[in-house]
């Protein structure tokens, strides 16, 4: 996958090839699906409430316990070492490591019964990301390709919205997920649907004082109708190449409209206004925290201001994060990591984002999603940590289509299992096609003109406002 990388990493563009190349490849984000022959979508034209939908992603499995779903009536090493907090919602508790996000509950509406019954990261999160389930499941370490190549949720949504001014129609940052080793989960890309609906992928350090992304601005040297004449000469180019290597009539298409994206983006000022948080004021950016994953947060709102239709920010390995407990994958020590870095970090975040998108008035336009791979067991294990756990776990809707202060769904006595309200990933993501006014029946048609739905799941009716 080619991709941008911001300018404070010290590197060139698209895998350290220089603008010319880039220009000449197109960019990871692809072309528009009419670049696709065969492609096409047949339903209304999006009509929902939510404009945009913004994921944020927790990478590891955030604990259920302590998060969404506590259970101070169970035994010790069940409830764990913390309490919990009344929130917004009369009679609906959360963790007390959630003090900002209590206060907020009028906008979320919570599932404590999602479940895949995988216990694996990326066979687990493959579901998660696209509501397909993995062939077989519980497999650790899945590999990219058939039969699981099923595009993500965001991929399928910038099928049928595009964003605006030339800006791309879904976008991934701050980095892909992978496992350790770097070995990337399926379901991040447009999978069978070919790279021209991949979203575009961002490895960014927004934290970073020296942020800046690169690839989305002409030089000074270089006026538009300098790169309009280029444009033309690689356009011809390109022609002479695809007759020798008798490239398909597909593949060129999605080629060709992959480059013309990627210019009509340089050309156009909205990405280089989108990026620049230079210019938020110093206190909001305090309040979504000087972090990796704070600022990437504050930077979706910003990309969802400017009107780009899918923005999954992913919850990254951190400084200091170890190979056997990284990211919110807590098998040792679970209290301490949630106590600290991870609850408050991802409390300030969350809660600035609700707050930020309801000041600008957004947020009625904005789908957020809370979610991860899976949740985490029941009981800690010897190392004081809680392991891999897929039977039941939490996830959280808020803003554009959702009637906010439910709660959905519960788990048993020990937060092990779905008691009622079970849903699956295919479930979730239904309803956030139909906050987004396209239903998940809509019938999509692959690269080879076959049918199949947007989503396979039904809309959760008690959410849905």
């Amino acid at each position: 996958m080619l991709e941008f990388l911001d300018t404070a990493s010290r590197t060139t563009l698209c895998d350290r090839l220089d603008r010319r190349v880039w220009l000449r490849l197109g960019a990871s984000f692809g072309g528009a699906l009419s670049g696709f022959p065969g492609l096409g979508l047949a339903a209304k034209k999006p009509a929902g409430p939510a404009k945009t939908v913004i994921v944020l992603f927790h990478l590891g499995g955030p604990p259920q316990h302590e998060t969404w779903d506590p259970k101070p009536d169970a035994p010790l090493e069940i409830r764990g070492p913390f309490g919990t907090l009344a929130t917004a919602t009369p009679g609906y508790r959360v963790g007390e490591l959630m003090p900002r996000t209590a206060a907020l509950t009028r906008h979320i509406a919570v599932l404590r019964a999602l479940s895949t019954n995988d216990n694996a990261h990326s066979s687990s999160g493959y579901w998660m990301l696209t509501g397909v389930p993995h062939q077989p499941t519980n497999v650790e370490n899945a590999k990219l390709g058939a039969p699981n190549d099923s595009p993500s949720m965001g991929a399928l949504l910038r099928s049928v919205r595009q964003g605006p001014g030339g800006m791309p129609g879904s976008v991934t940052l701050p980095e892909h997920i992978w496992n350790t080793g770097g070995i990337p989960w399926p379901g991040q890309d447009g999978g069978f649907m070919g790279r021209g609906v991949d979203p575009w992928l961002l490895p960014c350090m927004p934290h970073d004082p020296s942020f800046a992304v690169g690839g989305v601005s002409l030089p000074a040297e270089v006026p538009v109708d300098r790169l309009d004449n280029r444009a033309a000469l690689a356009r011809s180019l390109d022609r002479v190449e695809g007759s020798l290597e008798r490239l398909a009539p597909a593949l060129w298409g999605e080629r060709a409209a992959q480059v013309e994206t990627a210019l009509n983006l340089v050309r156009s000022g909205a990405a280089r206004q989108a990026f620049r948080l230079e210019e938020e004021p110093e206190s909001l950016r305090d309040r979504y925290g000087r972090n990796r994953f704070g600022q990437s947060v504050l930077l979706a709102r910003r990309l969802a201001q400017a009107g780009v239709p899918f923005v999954q920010v992913n919850w990254c390995r951190m400084p200091g994060d170890t190979d056997d407990s990284p990211a919110w994958d807590t098998h040792n020590k679970n209290a301490q990591r949630l106590k600290s870095p991870l609850m408050p970090i991802m409390d300030a975040a969350y809660s600035a984002l609700l707050e930020d998108l309801e000041q600008r008035g957004m947020l009625d336009q904005t789908l957020v999603v809370w979610c991860g791979e899976f949740g985490r067991t029941p009981r800690h294990n010897p190392g004081g940590g809680r392991d891999h756990w897929g039977h039941v776990f939490s996830a959280a809707l808020a803003g554009g289509g959702i009637r906010g202060g439910v709660v959905h769904g519960s788990s048993d006595r020990q937060g092990g299992h779905p008691k009622d309200g079970r849903v699956e990933p295919q479930d979730m993501w239904a309803t956030v096609c139909h906050c987004v006014g396209v239903e998940p029946e809509t019938e999509i048609r692959d690269p080879q003109n076959r049918p199949f739905p947007l989503s396979r799941g039904s809309v959760i009716s008690p959410v849905v406002a």
